[in-house]
């Protein structure tokens, strides 16, 4: 296929001869030719296109940057306590709208670890943002866990945790990111996003730090060798503007430190917290979601679809909208989106399962670990 043509046997499936038909037209030129789109674009793409083209649109940048590999991992969560100093209304997780309230100790951790199987090469970390719990402790909790498992990587705390530590111990974010590498962090997740728009988020989190904050935490790790990945809470209160111009912030940062791995779209779910009025975003948003990121964020390099949120069936067909990356095995030991009512309430996957999902839907996967380096034996033979 040639970067500026339609490839043989596309049907666009527009409305033809309007000028939104001639919009979308120009979109998929811009895009078909590696050119950026812009934010307005990106708006009417949700607005306007028709969800199978989409999908071809974002198919496309998918196979220009990945061709037709998916990527899986064998990970564990570990969430150290759901106690926390934010009551964000979108949380089904922490104590104020959760009634089982846990804060395990150090011995705790070290036991919870130890639980995890062998083969796992990633241990993930994050946990409400506790009152009386500071750098020290936290580099701790990754030395306890790296006593256990030496030879995982530790992704671990969210920005607004780590900006947290900063507070408490009045330090800058370089000593705490510091401190924490030492005991052997080795990249750091992407939650807290949330929507950086500020109206929003003053409804939706108005206590938790804005989105200057949340980006400051990420440049400085990434000027530190540190990756991250980015995510956004989608499907609640924002509207399409407010996710492109989430998605411009980040497009923006990555130009700067090329230090993102990864983007994850996280589903509001609704139950059990007090936005539960809002309800939840269709199958078909979540497809249409997916297919705007992987065509707007064309400098980060991969885009996950976080099986437990969204459910197998729909992290199988988002592979097929811009989705590279399944996550992983899980083994269980998450509780975040199954106290919002997601539909696996014990995530559990072998890696076995994991491959034919992602085989069934015509990719080859292949095995990773956190800095998307193949696991040697990983299966790369075609579907």
């Amino acid at each position: 296929m040639q970067p500026n043509t339609l490839p043989t046997g596309y049907n666009p499936s527009l409305p033809s001869g309007t000028s939104q038909e001639k919009s979308l037209r120009l979109i998929a030129d811009k895009v078909l030719k590696g050119r950026r789109i812009s934010v307005e674009e990106a708006v009417l793409l949700y607005q306007s296109a028709p969800l199978s083209w989409l999908g071809w649109l974002a198919s496309v940048v998918r196979q220009r940057m990945h061709g037709n590999t998916t990527w899986y991992n064998r990970n564990f969560h570990i969430e150290p306590t759901n106690r926390c100093i934010y009551n964000c209304r979108f949380c089904s997780y922490n104590e104020h709208h959760n009634p089982d309230v846990w804060d395990y100790s150090l011995e705790q951790i070290k036991d919870l670890a130890a639980t995890a199987p062998d083969d796992i090469t990633e241990i993930h970390i994050v946990g409400g943002v506790a009152l009386d719990r500071n750098t020290r402790y936290y580099a701790n909790l990754i030395t306890a866990v790296r006593s256990v498992k030496p030879t995982v990587c530790i992704k671990a705390y969210s920005a607004i945790e780590i900006s947290y530590m900063a507070q408490i111990d009045q330090l800058p974010l370089e000593e705490v990111l510091k401190t924490l590498h030492q005991a052997g962090l080795d990249a750091i997740p992407g939650g807290g996003a949330e929507i950086f728009d500020a109206e929003i988020r003053q409804k939706i989190c108005p206590e938790k730090d804005d989105a200057n904050r949340w980006l400051e935490v990420h440049h400085t790790a990434h000027r530190m060798g540190i990756p991250t990945n980015a995510t956004i809470l989608y499907g609640h209160i924002e509207n399409y503007q407010h996710r492109a111009e989430h998605l411009l912030r980040i497009r923006e940062l990555q130009d700067e430190t090329s230090g993102f791995l990864a983007f994850i779209p996280l589903k509001y779910k609704h139950a059990n917290n007090p936005m539960g009025e809002a309800g939840e975003v269709s199958a078909a948003e979540d497809l249409r979601n997916y297919a705007v990121t992987r065509i707007f964020l064309d400098n980060v390099p991969h885009l996950k679809s976080y099986w437990p949120m969204i459910g197998r069936d729909i992290a199988q067909l988002s592979q097929w909208f811009g989705v590279d990356d399944l996550d992983g095995t899980i083994h269980d030991s998450t509780r975040i989106y199954s106290a919002a009512g997601a539909e696996d309430q014990q995530p559990d996957m072998t890696t076995e399962s994991l491959e034919r999902l992602i085989r069934e839907a015509g990719f080859k996967p292949i095995e990773r670990d956190s800095l998307y380096q193949p696991v040697s034996g990983s299966i790369t033979t075609a579907p």
